[in-house]
């Protein structure tokens, strides 16, 4: 009998406890918001999501790793904002309408491996205002106004591993932009107006994977440019307005599997340009001003599979000789081959490429 009562005292303990912890957190979760405990941890989930917030909550359960603000009216992040949750792990503050980071915004949250401002209206980041997020992984910055880098804004941050910056107002890439991010793997710098990129902009980025430049305004590349991207797998270029490629402006990218140089403005390619890229399997250069392409350039590509060439203004005399027989014999997939047709001269437009003989291809003068 007093074993069954002892064992009944602990279970009413064990519920008043609990029911303790939830009042606790209870106690100090924000008016407008949920506040949750999974039962097998110690940890809070605190749940503000388009809650009509004006204001960065100033009473959060000091257990709390994930905070949901998205969809809110903020507008500035004052310092020491998460001085009292120090086991945050994971902040989305999508779309709210951030104008001004205090440089100790986010002091003291080392254990912060998710932040995500994805559009707000931030033109600039505080220099050194990331220090403290050592542990930081994922920065979410896209559809913001930021219209300058320096390389004091990424200071600390020696674990990011993905940077997003789309949609905003970068014009240049200065040198050493990014150079604390020295393991970082995926950087997106899509759909801004970028128009030059120094030759030192990726100074430091020896473990990038992924670079995306889409949409930009980049008519030319620097020689080196891309030099220290020696781990770099994909690259994408697509929709700018690059005229010419110098044999060496892709150098230093010996690990790259992807090239997309879609719908840019490229009238010619020297023949060694792509010589330093053992690894390339996938190249797309549809869309652009190419009359010819050197069929022997090709041929030395040895992981070639997928190669995109369509939508090109192809002048179909003595000089495309090499494309059409390198066509003739590879097993490269050329996605789509019936596309491939004959602009010039007259007498061949519409003309597929792959009936051409090339024994009966003219020098035009």
């Amino acid at each position: 009998m007093k074993a069954c009562s002892g064992g009944m005292q602990y279970f009413v303990l064990l519920m008043a406890a609990m029911l303790w912890m939830v009042q606790a957190i209870a106690d100090v979760c924000p008016d407008a918001c949920q506040c949750s405990r999974k039962s097998d941890t110690e940890k809070s989930e605190v749940n503000c999501h388009k809650r009509g917030l004006r204001v960065f909550p100033s009473k959060l359960p000091p257990d709390a790793w994930i905070l949901k603000l998205g969809e809110n009216g903020i507008t500035d992040l004052k310092a020491n904002a998460l001085r009292s949750v120090p086991k945050i792990e994971s902040i989305n503050l999508e779309r709210n309408a951030i104008k001004s980071i205090h440089p100790q915004a986010f002091s003291g949250a080392k254990q912060l491996m998710l932040l995500n401002l994805y559009g707000n209206h931030i033109t600039n980041l505080p220099p050194r205002g990331f220090q403290d997020l050592l542990n930081l992984r994922f920065l979410m910055l896209g559809q913001n106004q930021i219209g300058i880098l320096k390389p004091e804004m990424f200071a600390g941050m020696r674990n990011l591993s993905d940077l997003d910056l789309p949609l905003n107002a970068l014009t240049m890439l200065p040198p050493n932009a990014f150079k604390p991010l020295i393991v970082l793997k995926v950087l997106d710098l899509s759909l801004n107006r970028i128009q030059r990129i120094s030759p030192k902009a990726f100074s430091g980025l020896r473990q990038l994977m992924f670079l995306n430049l889409d949409n930009n305004s980049v008519k030319t590349i620097s020689a080196g440019a891309f030099k220290p991207l020696r781990s770099l797998e994909m690259l994408v270029l697509d929709n700018n307005l690059i005229s010419t490629l110098s044999s060496s402006a892709l150098d230093g990218l010996v690990s790259l599997q992807e090239l997309y140089l879609r719908n840019n403005e490229l009238d010619h390619l020297p023949p060694d340009v792509f010589s330093n890229m053992p690894k390339l399997s996938q190249l797309a250069l549809s869309g652009n001003r190419l009359k010819t392409v050197d069929g022997n350039m090709l041929a030395h590509m040895p992981e070639l599979k997928k190669l995109y060439l369509h939508d090109n203004p192809w002048q179909c005399d003595c000089n495309i000789s090499s494309l059409v027989q390198w066509m003739g014999q590879t097993k490269v997939t050329l996605s789509p081959r019936d596309s491939l047709k004959c602009v010039s001269p007259p007498e061949l437009r519409n003309k597929s490429l792959g009936s051409l003989q090339t024994s009966k291809l003219l020098c035009h003068t």
